[in-house]
């Protein structure tokens, strides 16, 4: 599944359209390496997006097209949400 989809189908990012421009900006990476939109997700690789003041890693556990609200948080495990100190 590309990237920025798989961001708006587990509700990391509330759009795709938001997605894609945090990927254009290089604020994204999977396994630290700085990744674009269409990047493919697989079960496993590590997401981190860089907010404003803040850095969000989370760890892939499942890949599904269509999920509901409830179990989209099923899709991944948060890995931290700390504060970026820099």
């Amino acid at each position: 599944m590309r990237l920025d989809k798989y961001l708006k189908v587990s509700r990391i990012i509330k759009r795709r359209t938001i997605a894609k421009e945090a990927c254009a900006s290089g604020r994204v990476s999977i396994n630290d390496k700085v990744a674009k939109a269409g990047t493919v997700v697989s079960e496993g690789d590590t997401i981190e997006i860089k907010f404003a003041n803040q850095i969000l890693r989370a760890k892939v556990i499942n890949i599904s097209e269509h999920v509901t609200k409830e179990s989209a948080k099923e899709m991944y495990e948060m890995i931290s949400g700390k504060e970026d100190k820099e």
